[in-house]
């Protein structure tokens, strides 16, 4: 060698610096990032300086060909920014100086002499792939772990660092707009087709390859379209004109204008690919400042926060979860089926399904195999991965094989002599330790444990319908189950992809609790004359994702108004339903599982035109007297006042976890960020003022409940 340069020379970083530089002999340089004393990495403010000063050791060393970036951490590349540090930022102007200085580090990354490859293994997700789309060439690997995505408008943010200037340039602008505008990430193979990465490799020769690219000379980029049609409306700015003009009208039906980031972020590309990159990393910078200073991004943060929050924490504070090593699913229908897949799949726990006919083994056997063989098709799994999952379940018509079941969950249909029964089944085939965790939507798990010898082991752990999608999980404990039967539940539940709440027995729990009273308004309105998609349309434009009516059919008619018995037994009239629903029942109107409901389900549009012949049913004659306003505020305020009854009686622990379960359980909206943040941003005056005129001029339903009136006088909120 010519010069002094030795063999792996790494750089002495500050004591607390985030990055290392490692000097090889063969003119390659390897950077890596890792965040001291943290699982993942996170981009923060301070590192710019960091960065930076790397930056100028490769500028000055001209002996460095290429550099190759890496993560020190085992599982991940750059999870993103870190989000906490948006708290700072008092102005818009504080949020934009952040962008600006993520943009001015990632343009020298671009502009180096050496040639930058990123090596990515695990997620790359928001500022981690805006880092790694500065670079000349991206690697990744074939790993599970491994995906690229831009989420930030999960958070009512847009990618600050170049990502909405870089990707459409790399991809082009329809599918760079639909990752932005959908938050989804792309798995390793995907990420290669798109053109995001230039090679997939496994992770054992990821650095070995990411070298011989680092050597390379950099690229000049193609143009990314592909397809006649593409080049037609992308590469000129008429066709342009037309797929922003089509991105924005999408994007409007599907966020009723309640979320502004999905716009801005149109705006901010159409801006960088008719005026050019600098142009556009100016509007990226500005509307990201605008956008941080939302109520809707600070709301929709608050729900990061708190469901990162929720994932350090045990059922029981103090009390460690049993391992579960085997689970046990008695019932093989919709419930049962959904149950048995997120827990092989997600928890990769093995599964021994219970039916009493071999038809519901097999349907709960068939229910993850067309969701895994979507999978398959469409590239995200193997087969050979599908085949491993799928050989985690089995089924029987008797208890053989429950003898070693950690956890027993029953998804049969509510009667509470069959779960009683089924509790001695299982307390009489399985260990003393086996938990029995009933899936019951409205039967006090009291009422289920009141004949059980281990009733400790008694708990409730209620899923929401289907399994596969919906994220919330009730955790429900009756005076009796055990601290540790709580925190084992909580845990299992959290393996299977759920975010779990724990709420105290009692009809209802919380989350149809809350639900009941904001349908029965529903109703009321439509039995005094508001048509079915009036009502629909105003709680739709409030932001939840479909209207209550609507709601209604999709649960099953018959499944919606089977609790409220339930309920009005346990708290009075107040939760009476309109005694002529009655007549939707007797005739025969089930909703949408048995195409008869308040939509048609024949004809071109099915489920999305009323059924008139409700009206004449219901004895209604439909005309709209009342605003969408109104309409809507007469259903929230039902279920805000409910949720607050809830949390004065100890049914939830905090505010917190009734937001995440008004979320993740019923869609409240999340901008809104769940009943009890919404009431704080309203204003607790406000809430009790428009209860007590409803109470007074339509019923005393409304009248609001004593917590929320000692808040008013006391000047207090949630948070």
């Amino acid at each position: 060698m010519t010069d002094n340069t030795p063999i792996a020379e790494p750089a002495v970083p500050a004591a607390d610096s985030a990055f290392t530089l490692e000097k090889k002999d063969n003119g390659v340089a390897v950077l890596t990032m890792d965040v001291p004393g943290e699982s993942m990495n996170t981009l923060k403010a301070e590192f710019g300086a960091q960065i930076n000063a790397m930056l100028d050791e490769i500028d000055a060393d001209k002996s460095i060909k290429g550099v190759v970036l890496v993560s020190g951490k085992a599982k991940s590349f750059v999870a993103g920014a870190d989000i906490s540090m948006l708290a700072a930022c008092k102005t818009v102007e504080d949020a934009q100086r952040l962008a600006t200085g993520g943009q001015d580090v990632f343009n020298r990354i671009e502009k180096m002499r050496a040639t930058f490859v990123a090596a990515i293994h695990g997620p790359a997700l928001g500022g981690g792939l805006e880092l790694a789309l500065a670079c000349h060439y991206r690697l990744c690997t074939d790993d599970n772990a491994t995906q690229v995505g831009l989420p930030e408008v999960q958070l009512g943010l847009l990618p600050g660092s170049g990502g909405t200037q870089r990707l459409p340039r790399l991809i082009g602008i329809q599918q760079a707009m639909k990752m932005m505008l959908t938050g989804a990430p792309a798995r390793a193979k995907q990420a290669k087709k798109y053109g995001i990465v230039d090679d997939v490799v496994p992770a054992s020769v990821l650095l070995e390859v990411a070298e011989k690219f680092a050597l390379k000379r950099k690229p000049e980029r193609a143009a990314p379209q592909k397809g006649l049609m593409n080049k037609l409306l992308e590469q000129n700015s008429m066709g342009r004109g037309m797929v922003f003009k089509k991105g924005r009208e999408q994007t409007f039906s599907k966020t009723k204008g309640n979320y502004p980031a999905p716009g801005k972020i149109i705006d901010v590309i159409e801006t960088g690919m008719n005026e050019g990159m600098a142009a556009g990393l100016r509007a990226e910078a500005k509307a990201f400042g605008e956008l941080v200073m939302t109520p809707e991004s600070f709301q929709l943060r608050q729900i990061f926060f708190a469901t990162t929050q929720m994932k350090k924490e045990h059922g029981v504070e103090g009390v460690a979860p049993r391992k579960v090593n085997k689970a046990g699913v008695l019932g093989g229908g919709l419930m049962g089926g959904g149950i048995a897949f997120v827990t092989a799949t997600k928890a990769g726990v093995p599964v021994r399904i219970k039916d009493i006919q071999p038809e519901g083994i097999a349907h709960a056997m068939k229910y993850s195999y067309d969701l895994l063989n979507k999978k398959v098709k469409k590239r995200h799994i193997r087969k050979t991965e599908m085949q491993k999952q799928m050989s985690l379940l089995t089924g029987t018509l008797d208890y053989r094989g429950y003898q070693d079941a950690d956890i027993v969950i029953e998804a049969v249909f509510e009667d509470v002599e069959l779960k009683q029964k089924m509790v001695a089944d299982v307390e009489a085939h399985c260990h003393n330790q086996t938990i029995f965790a009933s899936n019951t939507s409205s039967i006090p798990i009291g009422d289920i444990a009141a004949k059980a010898v281990r009733s400790e082991n008694v708990i409730g752990l209620h899923y929401f319908s289907p399994v596969d999608k919906m994220p919330l999980a009730e955790v429900i404990a009756h005076e009796q189950t055990s601290d540790e039967t709580i925190s084992t539940t909580v845990e299992f539940a959290r393996k299977q992809g759920k975010t779990p709440i724990v709420v105290k027995d009692g009809a209802g729990f919380y989350v149809n609790r809350i639900l009941a009273p904001y349908m029965n308004e529903a109703a009321n309105l439509l039995l005094a004359g508001e048509p079915v998609e009036h009502i629909d349309k105003a709680l739709v434009k409030f932001g939840f994702p479909v209207g209550p009516i609507k709601l209604l059919d999709e649960v099953g008619i018959d499944v919606g108004t089977k609790i409220i018995p339930i309920l009005v037994d346990a708290f009075g009239e107040r939760f009476t339903a309109p005694a002529a629903f009655d007549k939707v029942l007797a005739d025969g109107r089930k909703g949408k599982k048995n195409q008869k409901g308040f939509y048609l389900y024949e004809g071109k549009k099915p489920g999305k035109e009323v059924d008139e012949s409700i009206y004449r049913l219901l004895d209604v004659t439909p005309s709209s007297s009342r605003s969408e306003k109104e309409v809507a505020e007469r259903c929230v305020l039902m279920m805000l006042n409910e949720a607050a009854r809830c949390l004065d009686e100890g049914v939830i622990r905090n505010a917190r976890d009734g937001d995440i379960g008004a979320i993740f359980g019923i869609g409240f909206p999340p901008f809104h960020g769940g009943p009890f943040r919404y009431m704080d941003a309203v204003g607790i005056d406000s809430i009790v003022e428009k209860l007590n005129r409803y109470a007074e001029k339509v019923s005393d339903k409304f009248s609001p409940c004593p917590l929320l009136v000692q808040m008013q006088q006391d000047n207090k909120t949630f948070y």
